[in-house]
């Protein structure tokens, strides 16, 4: 009996040890088949999309030299009040108007004093003080930046600078110029395969990266219209933005 016991023991360990040696060989030829290192091209892709930007932006600072804090200040509260309504009344909001720095510092001016056989150092004399204010304003109708600009100036605003133009909604035309990287992938996998002679199976890999190009934009004095004291409106082309994707795609083949 014992001996019979063993005999079947036997047989039962080395069909367990046939079956484990099927299934992992079975195993390792499913993943040979899905492992991108084997059996499987790379393509990349690049798209383009373009767009009128419908968004600018710019800064502006307003300063005033007094011989107290307190009237440096008010000279710099009247002047951003004045020029905040202005832009106000261009339908600009309040979410929309930044401050960016607000800053006071005393003023020095310097002296030549004359000592008995040569000029003696310069010699510092605080002479008051100066309040800067400095916003950032967006303005949602690119169209109006020329107006807006001039309108701040107008009203005593100093330091108009960093006017750029973007896209409000900047994912939808990265969307649009990923699906055109996508399907020039697509396009050079599917040529590749078949001068290989092989078969497209699935994607077991994508990665991409998008480039947003300049934002160009074409600044010139124009003497058409006039808004805020006969301010003239500046002429500023916000031209065309284009926005680069590129794509690398890994097709598994057979």
């Amino acid at each position: 009996m014992n001996t019979d016991i063993y005999k079947w023991g036997k047989v039962a360990l080395i069909a367990l040890t046939a079956f484990l040696a099927v299934a992992t060989l079975g195993s390792l030829k499913h993943l040979r088949a899905i492992d991108p290192a084997y059996n499987s091209i790379t393509v990349s892709g690049r798209g383009e999309a373009f767009a009128v930007p419908d968004v600018a932006t710019f800064t502006y600072s307003v300063s005033a030299d007094a011989a107290t804090v307190d009237a440096a200040q008010g000279q710099v509260t009247a002047k951003m009040d004045a020029i905040l309504k202005k832009l106000k009344d261009l339908g600009i909001e309040d979410k929309d108007v930044k401050t960016t720095d607000y800053s006071v510092w005393p003023r020095y001016t310097y002296a030549t004093v004359y000592c008995i056989q040569a000029p003696c150092p310069p010699q510092q004399k605080q002479d008051g003080y100066t309040a800067s204010h400095s916003i950032l304003v967006k303005v949602r109708k690119a169209d109006d930046a020329g107006k807006a600009l001039a309108a701040a100036g107008a009203a005593g605003a100093s330091n108009l600078s960093g006017l750029s133009f973007s896209v409000d909604d900047p994912d939808a035309v990265t969307q649009e110029a990923r699906a055109e990287a996508i399907k020039d992938a697509k396009t050079k996998a599917e040529a590749l395969a078949k001068e290989l002679g092989v078969r497209l199976v699935r994607v077991v890999s994508f990665s991409d990266g998008a480039d947003q190009g300049p934002m160009p934009y074409y600044a010139e004095a124009s003497g058409r219209g006039g808004v805020a004291d006969q301010a003239k409106v500046p002429t500023v082309p916000a031209g065309q933005n284009k926005n680069v994707v590129s794509v690398s795609v890994t097709y598994e083949i057979r």
